[in-house]
């Protein structure tokens, strides 16, 4: 058995929960969110607690998997989640207009990104973005598709990165031997 699968995930008296034979419904403050279960993983409610309860030995490898992404609907409806982005580069920046963001990253054109449903995406400073939202893999794969549109670059770092992201900056080419032949 899962050492995280079997610790009992707390229920704050904010959120709701319905129990399906295979879906976990979450409600909180944040919205509502559907969490499918894997087979053969059940959710019990026990003293304002959950339990993942692990139906056979083959279940094993999901029971911790199962666990954790009911703990993190929960998390997500009561708190939310958040990633940090920074835009590093002259003349990058971004902004929001309506359900758009628009990034100038250095192209002939402005890219503009489409912001689902369910998630906000907030610019401070032209140069700061967040994401926030309560679906804690729908905010990490926006801040990734985001990153995305301009990668961090290792020679000038310039591009889009993660706030807490540490970049290595690589050594250009050098002039080796300044045109002079080696015999």
């Amino acid at each position: 058995m899962s050492r995280i699968g079997r610790k009992a995930i707390p229920l704050p008296s904010s959120v709701s929960v319905e129990l399906e034979e295979s879906v976990v419904v979450v409600t909180g403050p944040k919205g509502t969110l559907r969490v499918p279960l894997p087979r053969g993983v059940r959710m019990e409610r026990q003293d304002g607690h959950l339990i993942a309860q692990c139906e056979s030995a083959k279940q094993a490898a999901v029971h911790g998997l199962a666990r954790n992404l009911v703990a993190n609907a929960i998390e997500g409806v009561t708190r939310g989640f958040e990633k940090h982005l920074d835009i590093v580069g002259i003349g990058y920046r971004a902004e929001v207009k309506g359900e758009r963001a628009v990034f100038s990253l250095g192209y002939s054109h402005p890219v503009e990104f489409p912001i689902p449903p369910g998630l906000s995406i907030v610019v401070e400073k032209q140069t700061h973005v967040i994401v926030r939202g309560a679906d804690k893999q729908r905010v990490g794969q926006v801040a990734a598709e985001i990153r995305a549109l301009r990668p961090p670059d290792p020679y000038k770092n310039k591009g889009i990165r993660y706030s807490n992201e540490r970049l290595k900056k690589k050594v250009g080419k050098a002039a080796a031997g300044a045109g002079v032949a080696k015999q």
